[in-house]
């Protein structure tokens, strides 16, 4: 039998949604929280004007080691290991190909299970979760989650963050942690 395949975000997904804040703390002098982050967009969070060409510079500059050290979601990795005997474990990111290694790289130190990881570059997800035939999709990006829920038609795993508050639809499922879209999976494919 087939095992059913999920699309996984990684980023503010698998990773901490709060893991590259205090990088941007120090670069920056300030102390933003994730509870600022009321935006998909960091400098939404910034108490004064940030240049965004200078800041997507810095950000460029050092994403590789951010990502080279982002810390992992709370019970995340035990999941995904748990998953991976009745699932395929597709991981869809918005990096670039530019920290691929870096990103495997992370994969295989943190032991976290995956059968495949695919490096977009952009948020539109929609065309390659279409091509992987994924049955669900776990995310925290708000319009990614509407959007292949909606044209997809499948469940979206949304994880809750202040970036992403806005309504929902009904296969759009909201969840707090990773134990929640345990929950919500074994529930779902029984």
């Amino acid at each position: 039998m087939k095992k059913p395949r999920f699309g996984i975000d990684i980023d503010g997904t698998v990773t901490c949604p709060s893991t590259l804040i205090p990088h941007i703390n120090k670069q920056y002098n300030v102390n933003i929280t994730l509870d600022d982050v009321c935006e998909y967009d960091f400098l939404s969070a910034f108490p004064h004007p940030v240049d965004r060409s200078a800041f997507n510079t810095w950000f460029k500059e050092n994403e590789p080691y951010m990502y080279e050290v982002s810390e992992v979601a709370k019970d995340a990795k035990n999941i995904l290991t748990a998953w991976k005997s009745n699932f395929e474990l597709y991981y869809i990111s918005a990096r670039g190909e530019n920290v691929a290694d870096i990103t495997v790289n992370w994969f295989n130190t943190q032991a976290i299970p995956y059968d495949h990881i695919e490096l977009l570059g952009s948020h539109d997800k929609l065309a390659v979760a279409k091509k992987h035939h994924v049955e669900a999709f776990f995310e925290d990006k708000h319009d990614n989650a509407v959007m292949l829920a909606e044209e997809l038609k499948i469940p979206v795993v949304l994880f809750d963050t202040p970036y992403n508050r806005l309504t929902v639809p009904d296969n759009v499922v909201r969840v707090y942690n990773w134990q929640e879209a345990n929950q919500f999976i074994t529930n779902y494919f029984k």
